[in-house]
């Protein structure tokens, strides 16, 4: 079974996604926050996968994990461009998912 640590920090990584993805679709300018949106949606789902993927031992988890730490990193560092709470929040959780997720590869 996997880290406890790491499955919290992939659930609250995929929580601050799907929040900062929905927030950002609520801002006035969400042209401009297309890229961000876009990987709050990636960075939910292989967030979401990789804890699954844990809870059921799959041989490939390590693989997994390693695309998932390059994915909350690139959200990231795009979330951290913007000044919105929810995006700064957002960065905050996938930088740590991404050091919890490099611990298992």
């Amino acid at each position: 079974m996997a880290d406890q640590s790491l499955i919290n920090a992939l659930h609250e990584c995929m929580e601050a996604c799907n929040h900062c993805f929905d927030a950002c679709l609520m801002e006035d300018n969400v042209k401009m926050m297309k890229n961000c949106i876009r990987l709050d949606r990636e960075c939910a789902d292989i967030c979401g996968y990789l804890e699954g993927a844990l809870s059921r031992n799959s041989p490939v988890a390590k693989e997994i994990a390693e695309a998932c730490a390059k994915i909350c990193e690139a959200c990231a560092n795009e979330c951290k461009q913007h000044d919105h709470d929810h995006c700064q929040k957002c960065a905050e959780a996938c930088a740590k998912c991404a050091e919890a997720c490099r611990q298992v590869t």
